[in-house]
This record gives structure tokens, C-alpha cells and sequence, in this order.
């Protein structure tokens, strides 16, 4: 075949037609024309491409700066907290915070940002610069570098915002005490979360910055009263500026309602009885009184009507404008200490030998043992003498010299009477030097009391293989007859809390059950619109449990109390003998080792409960170095009764006291 020229080319062939395409000119026009249309649109892509990169590329980069989205956590109020009776305890107000965004923060002039944003809110340089560096690893999650700010400063920020990029200017929640101190140690307060916080309580919704109640019933309750955050989008600068308004795309939840079992009109006579009770020491020349508690409760129940702690402290200074001159007493252990540790609940945490408010426990073991005969005479003494080394114990009265049974010991609380029936316990050999401490810790002692919102301690039941782990001499690991004798009068290493001795207390006015204490009775949904509040959760208590006690011995114990408070030689029958509601209860004078004084100090207690034969309440009360039980510590709980009965004593009289 011979060859074809240029001018002879074919397209390729196609089996579907007879005779190749020829690709004659007018085709090829055609080619190129398409060919030129297509070079065009690239060349018209490509044109307008260049310049909106590089003609008005710093304009659109603004445009997209300008158009950030930003998601923001809407805080939620925190639940309010009632009283029994529905009246306010702690509620919200609204304010204003300041917060940093780290991310924010210009990388250049940074601190000179900090700087003058220090002079402007009054806060230490050194504290934001800190805070800055501990969130540097969560660059995204804001800084409140100060709430409850002045309108003044608000209005300063706002003038001049775009000199402070990275900080904004949010609303918030303040919690508000609507009777300042009063209960302060029961309610607790509330401060940001911390680190550790956070790293406890990580996959429960806590983030950084939220806020978190750090003790009492705004700790315990946490959960219920926080409430749910919302989120909301706002449109920001490069700067973090905002460019639009709040797009709220989630409202918050509101915390809810916690009603307690406190009662705040008792609440505030017994914190004005304890002042009452140590202004008392004071003026028997107890110089040293300087604090106490007061334990009001509930005997059938466990529910907690007052608990009163002295000193105290006002929660609101750790809202708002926090001034750390104000919070040494609670922070710095040498000023704590000066002003007797103000932070410290007495009622729940606070420690001290019951002295003779503990003779009941001692006659009732003895009794449940059989080491005791109730209307059997033992003589009360001045003096008795014990042990091979004949170690002498007097008794608080050196007067006295008669037989008593032991409704009559209880009730004019005769020391000697006790160190026989302690030395009984000692002589019953390895076990029986025990048994006393096993039905004390029945009775609640040596444990805490499983009260609901914490911070109990479970003060100290010494027993013969305590003190052989706890000392190290063999003298002094020795469990002696004195050991067994002073822990029968509630002294030596013994040592409770005020809670504890009104736990106790109650078993005796209600028939012998062991309550739990508790102060949350429930938590609520406030209503809308005047509707009623809605119960969510109760907090109904745990049985009180039967501890196994002899009806008739305790009818002794209640007969010797009741005695105590109404006939002649009663240690608060000047204290009691004159109110018009039935009272049953006991004095105790313990002496206590005072280590700024250098001497032992006299605590001052009283414990019972009213009426006596249907209880309605039973009130414990402590004055620290107050002196004896029934000229300090009977008073300030005559004042609780009276409030709670609506009825007043009538003169009080001045008798020796325990």
C-alpha cells in the first residue's frame, strides 16, 4: 500500500461507518474556536483568583476575622436554700464579672495589659498573672479575674474596649446570706472549682471557672443546687471583640431548691445563747471562756432544729470583692488561732471530755453488765482511794458524805459513786476492761454520727489496745485501774463532739433507738408563677435502731435526770426548777488541758431534753472553759428551751453545780 501524506491523514477509523472521518478545515475551525473558549474561562478563573488573593486578600482576611463565631457557657443560678419553714437562708443576686480569655490576650504588651487592668479592678498583679499561667493549657476556658465589680469600672471597661482585648465584661450570680453569720458553718459557701476539684470530679459536667459549693450544705448538696449551664454564640473580632449580639441557643437551668431541718428563728436564739453562756463564764471569772456550741435535735427523728458554733464567721466575704484581710481568720492558722479558729464547727468537729454528762453511759453499761444494782447504796465521798499505789480521786463536791443509789448520783452527779462503778469494770479482768467502751460505741461514741452534710470528727474512745498503740513506754501503754475509774466520769483521753453527746441524749429521751442526724430535709423545685414549690427528693432518715438496753435500766436514767433538773440536789435544779415544761438532762463540768493558759480549764456542759415524758427536743450545750455545767452551759440552753416552748423560766437560783 503506498504511503499517505499529511494531506491524506484520516481520523481513526470506526468500525460503525464505511469510510474514515476526514478532518477537513471547516472541523478543525470548529476545534479551535472550543480550544479558545476553553483557554479563556481558565484565563478568567485564574484572573479572579489572583486578585482576590492578592488584590483583596487583607480585605476578605478582615471580613473572616471579623466573622468568628464564639461559643459561650451560660451560668446558672444556684438554687436558694430554706429553712423547715420555707423562709430564705441563702438566695441569688445578680452582678458583674470581669473575665480574661487567655487565647485572647495579645502576644505583645501583654503584661502591661495586666497592669493596667490591675490598677483599674484593685487586683494583684501577682494574683492575675498566676491565674494566667495555670490556664495556659486551656487557653479557651475564661478567667473570672473578679466579680461583684463597681458600675464605675463597668463603665470604664466599656468605654475603652477595644484597649483591652481578651477581656470581657459577663453577668453572673452572687450568693446572697440573708442573715449574714447566722448558721454560716451549716451553710457552707461557694468558689470557683479548683484544679483538684476538676481532676475528682472529672465526667460530672464541671468545667473551668464553674463554681462550686467548698463546704456545708452549698458542698454536700452541690449537685442539686448548681443547676445546668446554658450556651449561647456570639459573633467576635480577632481581638475577641463582639460584633453581634447574644444568640442564646440553650437557656440555663436553674439549680434547685434545698429545704432544711433547721428551724432559723431557734437558729438565732441558740447563737444568742451562746454568747449568753460565755458572757455568763465570763462574769464567774472564767476569763478564758471564749467559745462553744449548741446542739438542738429532734430525739425522734434526728432532725437537726439548730446547730450553733461560736466564733463564726460571715460567709459573704468570700463573695464578691474578696478581701483577703478578711479571710486570714479562716486561711492563716496563726490568726485563725488568735481569734480561736472562727471556720471550725464545734458542734460537728470540735472535741472535748464530756466530764459528767457521761455518768449515763457509765450507769447503763454497768446496769446492761451486771455490775450494778440501781437502788443499791453506794456511799459518795469526798475522797476514794484505788489501785495498789492507793492513787487518791476527790470527788467536785468535798462536802458531801452519804449513801446514794444511783438515780440520786446521776442527779446530784457524785464523782465517787462513778470511780466504784468504774473500778468495777477494771476489776472484771482483760475483757471487762472493755465492755464499758463496747456500749459507749453502741451509744454513737468513737465514730461519727453519719450526719449528711460532713465534717464530722469521730472523736477519740480510748481502750486498753489504744493505748498500747499510742504510746511507747510500758508504763504508759499500760492500761491502769485510773484509766477504767476517769473514763467512768467521762475524763482523761475520752473525748466527743456536742453532736455526739445529743445523739446520745436522744436515745435516752426516746426509749433507747439511735438516731442519725441530719439537716437536709429535701430538695424542691420552685413553683412559677405562684404555684407551689414542687418536692423532688426526700430526705427521709434511716430508722433509729434499738441498741439492746433493759427498759427498767433505762427508767432509772431518765429518773435520775429528771431529778437532776427538778428536786433540790439536782445539779440544774437553779437552772430548771422554775420552767413550766418538764425538763430531764445533766450537768458536766471536764477538765481540759489548756495549752496557751498552761493549766487545765473547766468546760462547761449541759445536755437533756423536754418534755420529759413526750420529748419534743433535746438540746446539748458547751461553753468552752466555761466553768461548771450549771452556771454557764444550763443557762444557754434554758434560753433554747424557752425559745422553742414560747415560755420563759422563772427566777434562777445559785446552786453548786457540776
Amino acid at each position: 500500500m503506498a504511503s499517505r501524506g499529511a494531506s491524506d491523514r484520516f481520523l481513526p477509523p470506526s468500525r460503525h461507518v464505511d469510510e474514515p472521518f476526514r478532518l477537513t478545515p471547516q472541523l478543525a475551525r470548529r476545534v479551535a474556536v472550543l480550544g479558545a473558549l476553553a483557554l479563556g474561562v481558565f484565563a478568567i478563573l485564574f484572573f479572579r483568583l489572583w486578585a482576590l488573593q492578592v488584590l483583596s486578600g487583607d480585605r476578605y482576611l478582615r471580613a473572616a476575622q471579623d466573622n468568628q463565631l464564639r461559643t459561650l457557657r451560660l451560668e446558672a443560678p444556684r438554687g436558694s436554700i430554706v429553712d423547715r419553714n420555707g423562709r430564705l437562708l441563702v438566695s441569688n443576686v445578680p452582678g458583674t464579672a470581669i473575665q480574661i480569655r487567655t487565647a485572647d490576650l495579645p502576644k505583645e504588651g501583654r503584661y502591661r495589659l495586666v497592669q493596667r487592668l490591675s490598677t483599674i479592678l484593685h487586683v494583684p498583679v501577682a494574683r492575675m498573672t498566676a491565674a494566667i499561667e495555670d490556664r495556659k493549657n486551656d487557653p479557651l476556658t475564661p478567667i473570672t479575674v473578679k466579680t461583684a465589680v463597681h458600675e464605675d469600672q463597668v463603665a470604664y471597661l466599656y468605654e475603652h474596649r477595644a484597649e483591652f482585648p481578651g477581656v470581657s465584661i459577663v453577668q453572673t450570680y452572687l450568693r446572697s446570706y440573708e442573715h449574714q453569720a447566722l448558721a454560716a458553718q451549716i451553710l457552707g459557701y461557694v468558689g470557683e472549682i479548683s484544679k483538684e476539684e476538676l481532676d475528682r470530679l472529672r465526667g460530672e459536667r464541671y468545667r473551668g471557672g464553674d463554681k462550686i459549693g467548698k463546704s456545708g450544705v452549698e458542698s454536700a448538696f452541690d449537685r442539686y443546687l448548681r443547676g445546668r449551664p446554658g450556651a449561647a454564640q456570639l459573633r467576635v473580632d480577632s481581638l475577641g471583640r463582639p460584633q453581634s449580639a447574644l444568640e442564646v441557643r440553650a437557656e440555663p437551668r436553674p439549680g434547685n431548691s434545698v429545704r432544711l431541718t433547721i428551724d432559723v428563728e431557734l437558729q438565732q436564739a441558740a447563737e444568742r445563747a451562746l454568747r449568753y453562756g460565755i458572757q455568763l463564764a465570763r462574769n464567774n471569772e472564767n476569763w478564758a471562756a471564749n467559745g462553744g456550741a449548741i446542739v438542738a435535735m429532734n430525739p425522734r427523728d434526728g432532725a437537726i432544729l439548730a446547730l450553733a458554733s461560736n466564733p463564726t464567721y460571715k460567709p459573704s466575704i468570700y463573695v464578691g470583692r474578696v478581701d483577703p484581710k478578711k479571710l486570714e481568720p479562716l486561711v492563716d492558722r496563726d490568726v485563725a488561732k488568735a481569734r480561736n479558729f472562727p471556720g471550725l464547727n464545734r458542734a460537728i468537729a470540735g472535741l472535748y471530755p464530756p466530764g459528767s454528762t457521761f455518768k449515763p453511759v457509765t450507769a447503763l453499761a454497768a446496769m446492761q453488765e451486771g455490775l450494778l444494782s440501781p437502788y443499791d447504796s453506794i456511799q459518795c465521798t469526798p475522797t476514794a482511794v484505788f489501785g495498789q499505789d492507793k492513787q487518791v480521786f476527790r470527788n467536785w463536791n468535798p462536802n458531801v458524805n452519804e449513801p446514794m443509789t444511783l438515780p440520786k448520783a446521776l442527779a446530784a452527779s457524785c464523782d465517787t459513786y462513778f470511780y466504784v462503778v468504774g473500778n468495777r469494770f477494771y476489776d472484771e479482768g482483760r475483757e471487762g476492761r472493755t465492755r464499758l467502751q463496747q456500749w459507749a460505741r453502741r451509744f454513737g461514741f468513737g465514730e461519727t454520727a453519719g450526719l449528711d452534710i460532713g465534717g464530722e470528727s469521730s472523736g477519740l474512745l480510748p481502750t486498753p489496745a489504744w493505748r498500747k498503740r499510742t504510746y511507747h513506754t510500758s508504763i504508759d501503754r499500760a492500761w491502769q485501774p485510773g484509766d477504767s475509774i476517769q473514763l467512768a466520769i467521762g475524763q482523761k483521753d475520752l473525748l466527743v463532739t456536742p453532736l455526739q453527746m445529743a445523739r446520745f441524749y436522744a436515745l435516752l429521751a426516746n426509749g433507747g433507738k439511735l438516731v442519725t442526724p441530719y439537716v437536709v430535709a429535701d430538695v424542691e423545685q420552685p413553683g412559677s408563677n405562684g404555684s407551689p414549690t414542687v418536692a423532688l427528693r426526700r430526705f427521709a432518715p434511716d430508722p433509729p435502731q434499738p441498741v439492746g438496753l433493759d427498759s427498767s435500766a433505762l427508767g432509772v436514767v431518765r429518773e435520775g435526770l429528771r431529778d437532776a433538773a427538778s428536786l433540790s440536789f439536782g445539779t440544774s435544779v437553779g437552772v430548771f426548777g422554775s420552767f413550766p415544761v418538764p425538763v430531764a438532762g445533766k450537768t458536766g463540768t471536764a477538765e481540759k488541758w489548756n495549752a496557751d493558759l498552761g493549766r487545765l480549764t473547766d468546760q462547761s456542759w449541759w445536755c437533756g431534753w423536754g418534755p420529759m415524758d413526750n420529748p419534743d427536743i433535746v438540746v446539748c450545750a458547751l461553753i468552752e472553759n466555761g466553768g461548771f455545767g450549771g452556771e454557764a452551759a444550763a443557762p444557754a440552753a434554758l434560753k433554747v428551751f424557752e425559745a422553742f416552748f414560747g415560755v420563759k423560766a422563772g427566777a434562777v437560783g445559785a446552786v453548786p453545780s457540776d
